[in-house]
């Protein structure tokens, strides 16, 4: 009864086809094709690489406005007036399926409509550039620029002009290289459609669609733009009937993906509406526009929407919008324009204005202590000692210009690096939430597991033939070989194993319909015929087809064990039955599917839990099969079928508990994970989903962080925040590490900065106050100067990933950077107060007290950004390199005298040491003056230490992940079930009143 092969089981791989290989199998039939594709295929795996033609290089946007002189019109189309942008002329859609458009239409269509993609506008470098100029902290830098100017003090001006050069140059160069890098990758996610243009199928990249081309829609493709569908593929002979349909104006309107069901739930209104004609054409997935987990039925003029998929059929469409002005288009540019930076642009904002505050209380300190001197608004103007300088100097100091530019530049820069990983970063702020996640709920297939199907031996029902049972599985299969279903897949190269099963499909076989796999029926169907006689073939959850067959009750049992047996071996189990001219349905057997668990996956969740983010696994399988699954990979077992998350009873607080505390869900739908997600975000959970098909894009919008899986589809990817090219989960693992080291590396960064204006702020102010002297500002702007030079290279510098979830704690570093900033300041104050001692002090021979104040500020704020990374890791060389060239410099300036403007007027006390008019210190003076700046750094990093150290500091600003309201969650779950009910009375009266919700009809189901 079972027929055993030596060979191994067939691995299901790629299934992409080239170019030439799909010309080969189109000019064949149905099953011979299906026979050279069984005898023929080669495993991608096994070193048998097909290398693709290589794609032209994306042209310069090509759009064009408006003509200057029409400032009424809007959009890019000449006839679009008002507000009706993007309108096609119907001449344009008056195209032959046969020939298509020409070529020398495409690109005076695409003038005027664009690329067929959903993107912002090619960005103009240039304003690119001047956005580096914008924001509160760069335009208290653009004052200091203008009150610089006012002053005359021209050094300062070439100097604060050249900072804000510095950060806009570095952050434009950093951030288009970061962008240039995902996007070369992300060419290699490019959707394609074939098209026929001068009178030729091509394969083309979707965004090089334009409207009036005719594309081909078939199974397992995404839609490629909105298109009116014509006529099946296999009969272009219904073309007339199509004109026929436009000419009398028969065709459908549906600008409305959600018309349909608005149709059905009220069929009184239809009256109006066009009667389809014929069959379905084929069947899309809406699910991510419109909610519906069923394909819906496409007929002869019906609209299919861009980024949906077909399950079903094959057929031709013309292009009637591109995708910005598509249904999905028109959607997102209704939240075009709103940048979307999330918490982290939130907590740039809140660093910046509370520093702009501090900025002003000192500026005001220093007045009110300058009026008690006697100080002059602007005069000297040599001197530095006057109300407008001491504002200048505070507004150089207290406002960290590098902020914006090194956090976005860390960013983009780590998104490069996340890029060669092969993690496709679609939004900088997504880094920032990889980084805080704390559950990763996770598909199995492909993710978990290897996503190598391979067919064990199957189970033959009693009085069967195993060829026979492989010939009907083969039968209701999809015979789509460019994109083949991973099942029909390897249920089709399986064959290879069973030759007479091939042998059955080398007869007269004509397939009548095929209807995919769907969540209600669970099955797929196929009607073939063979010599007169009509089979319907089916494969499907084994439940579905015992269902459809009325065997005797030993079979049935034996099938339920067996059923039962696979599923705890980790075996998914596939039914198959079929039936006879429309007799009885037998049941033939069943089919033992088995998708390995990766090598790294158990150490890489064991990795994942220790990084303080367990996994959630979330799968279609059986309930057996996915606690099996566990176990292999040394998940919990607390995995429940999604039936007890929707239909249990359970709701409020019960149902979140539940969730929690679940490993993970059985049998789910695209509904459940959604669910899922939102109730682990009201426990306060910051959540990372993974998904690959289009029905998993509103949960993968929902999450924090979506995640794209390797092969996923072109609405997945959209959706996801992070698309994914390579396979496994040791790449999402890895990720989160990468997201946490670049978190690290603008976290030290602020509490650096935010240390170094305090610093100087503390200190300037106080001696202004006590001894009427500051430091002067031509100093002061190359200090501004020198922080910003060493810390661009903390994009750069190696980090540590932290052992639990991150996130932005920032009374903890207001804390920290307001200490490390003191203690910075009585640093300064100790070596100024050393050169009134009788011996000078801390000079040895000679020194000017401008440069040693400087070269100590300079030494002692540089090397804090060794403390702030922590000591975890090795600096990189390029920070070390950036800061002891900085360092370098401030040695030279102090040695020569460089803008120490000569020697101040007295202070009271005065000076016990002898100053040198030109400003130059000796070198021993230098040589010291380093050694304590070490011995300060040392201090300041202990008490670091010792700060981080202390628990309630650590867990200071830190979010509750797992806050419970079981009054607010139990009085939701109530609302949710209730209802407005609507009467009116004989005297038309209305009525309202509050009812229990009704059930939806599935709930039993």
């Amino acid at each position: 009864m079972f027929n055993r092969h030596k060979d191994k089981d067939v691995e299901s791989g790629a299934s992409t086809l080239n170019r030439q290989e799909s010309d080969e199998y189109n000019n064949l039939d149905e099953y011979t094709a299906l026979q050279k594709y069984i005898t023929t295929y080669r495993d991608p795996r096994r070193g048998s690489v097909v290398a693709g033609d290589d794609l032209q290089a994306d042209a310069d946007d090509a759009r064009k406005a408006h003509p200057w002189w029409a400032f009424w019109r809007r959009g890019n189309s000449k006839r679009a007036t008002g507000f009706d942008t993007g309108v096609v002329p119907e001449e344009w859609l008056d195209v032959d399926i046969h020939q298509g458009i020409r070529g020398s239409d495409v690109e005076p269509r695409r003038r005027e409509h664009g690329w067929n993609e959903i993107q912002t506008e090619k960005e103009n470098m240039f304003l690119k550039f001047l956005g580096y100029f914008t924001g509160p902290i760069l335009y208290v830098m653009e004052l200091a620029v203008i009150l610089a100017a006012g002053l005359r003090d021209w050094v300062d001006f070439g100097v604060i002009i050249g900072i804000l050069m510095l950060n806009a140059i570095v952050g434009w160069y950093q951030e288009k290289q970061a962008a240039d890098v995902v996007a070369s990758l992300k060419g290699d996610i490019a959707m394609k459609a074939t098209v026929i243009r001068d009178g030729k199928e091509q394969e083309i990249l979707a965004r090089e669609i334009v409207p009036g081309d005719v594309v081909i829609i078939e199974e397992g493709s995404t839609v490629p733009a909105d298109a009116r569908l014509i006529c099946e593929y296999s009969k272009p002979e219904d073309f007339a009937k199509y004109k026929e349909m436009k000419d009398h104006d028969d065709l459908p309107d549906e600008s409305d993906p959600e018309a349909g069901e608005k149709k059905d739930e009220d069929e009184d209104d239809m009256d109006d509406e066009p009667e389809h004609s014929g069959p379905p054409i084929v069947a899309v997935d809406q699910s991510a526009i419109t909610g519906e987990s069923l394909a819906v039925d496409k007929y002869m003029g019906d609209t299919v929407y861009y980024t949906t998929g077909c399950r079903r059929g094959k057929s031709y469409a013309v292009v009637t919008a591109s995708a910005k002005h598509s249904f999905v288009g028109r959607t997102a540019s209704l939240v075009e324009g709103a940048e979307d930076q999330g918490h982290f642009k939130a907590i740039m904002n809140s660093i910046g204005y509370s520093l702009l505050v501090l900025v002003v209380f000192w500026i005001l300190a220093a007045w009110i202590g300058g009026f008690f001197r006697h100080l002059k608004i602007a005069t000297p103007e040599d001197s530095s000692v006057n109300l407008l300088h001491y504002a200048l100097i505070l507004l150089i100091v207290g406002v960290p210009v590098g902020l914006p530019v090194v956090t976005t530049t860390t960013l983009a820069v780590g998104a490069a690096y996340l890029a060669k990983q092969r993690a496709i970063v679609q939004k900088l702020t997504a880094i920032e939430s990889l980084a805080g996640v704390d559950v990763l709920c996770s598909d199995k297939t492909g993710t978990l597991t290897a996503n190598q199907l391979s067919i064990r031996e199957p189970y033959v029902a009693e009085g069967q033939d195993v060829h026979w049972m492989m010939a009907c599985a083969a039968l209701a299969s999809s015979h789509n070989i460019k994109s083949l279903d991973p099942i029909d897949k390897v249920t089709i190269l399986t064959l290879r194993r069973y030759p007479k099963a091939r042998d059955i499909l080398k007869q007269d076989w004509k397939t009548k319909s095929f209807t995919p796999f769907d969540p209600v029926s669970k099955r797929i169907t196929a009607v073939v015929e063979l010599d007169g006689d009509k089979y319907v073939c089916a494969k499907g959850a084994p439940k579905a087809i015992l269902a459809l067959t009325n065997c005797d009750k030993e079979t049935e049992t034996l099938f339920k064990q067996k059923t039962t047996e696979f599923a705890r071996r980790g075996f998914r189990s596939l039914g198959v039955a079929y039936q006879k001219n429309d007799g009885q349905w037998i049941l033939l057997g069943l089919l033992s599917m088995f998708d390995p668990p990766r090598e790294d996956t158990a150490q890489t969740i064991v990795e994942a839990q220790q990084l303080g983010v367990p996994v959630k696994m979330l799968t279609g399988d059986a309930i057996a099969i996915a606690k099996e699954t566990c176990k292999m990979l040394a998940l919990g077992t607390k995995v429940y079928n999604s039936q007890k998350l929707m239909h249990s009873g359970l709701s409020g607080t019960a149902q979140h508990d539940f969730v929690e505390r679940a490993d993970g869900f059985a049998e789910v739908f695209p509904e459940h994970k959604y669910q899922v997600v939102e109730m682990l975000q009201q426990r306060g959970h910051l959540t990372a989903m993974t998904g690959d098909g289009v029905n998993d894009a509103p949960s993968l919008k929902k999450a924090d962080c979506g995640i794209a899986v390797e092969g996923a589809s072109p609405a997945a990817q959209a959706a996801a925040d992070i698309v994914f090219l390579a396979p496994g989960l040791s790449t999402i693992v890895l990720a989160i590490k990468t997201a946490r080291e670049i978190f690290q590396r603008m976290k030290a960064y602020i509490q650096y900065r935010i240390a170094l204006c305090l610093h100087l702020e503390i200190y300037l102010v106080t001696s202004m106050i006590i001894i009427n002297e500051t430091i002067r500002v031509e100093l002061i702007v190359f200090l501004a100067l020198f922080a910003d030079l060493a810390t661009v290279a903390v994009a750069y510098d190696n980090a540590h990933s932290e052992s639990r979830p991150v996130e932005w704690q920032l009374p903890k570093i207001w804390i920290i950077s307001v200490i490390l900033g003191i203690l910075l300041a009585l640093g300064t104050w100790v070596i100024r107060g050393t050169m009134y001692l009788p011996n000078g002090g801390i000079v040895q021979n000679f020194g000017c007290v401008q440069e040693i104040l400087f070269l100590e500020v300079a030494l002692t704020e540089n090397w804090l950004i060794f403390v702030t990374r922590g000591g975890k890791t090795w600096p990189s060389w390029q920070l070390v390199l950036a800061i002891l060239g900085v360092d370098a410099i401030a040695t030279i300036f102090c040695l020569f005298g460089w803008l120490s403007g000569g020697v101040d007027p007295a202070t009271n006390p005065h000076d016990n040491f002898h100053q040198r008019q030109d400003g130059w210190v000796d070198v021993v003076t230098v040589v010291v003056i380093w050694a304590y700046s070490i011995g300060v750094t040392i201090v300041i990093a202990i008490v670091y230490f010792l700060l981080n150290r202390i628990r309630w500091l650590d867990d200071l600003g830190r979010k509750d992940r797992s806050r419970k309201d079981p009054k607010i969650e139990n009085i939701l779950a109530a609302v949710s079930k209730l209802a407005i009910e609507h009467e009116s009375d004989g005297n038309g009266k209305d009525h309202y009143t509050l009812v229990t919700r009704a059930q939806d009809d599935d709930d039993d189901e």
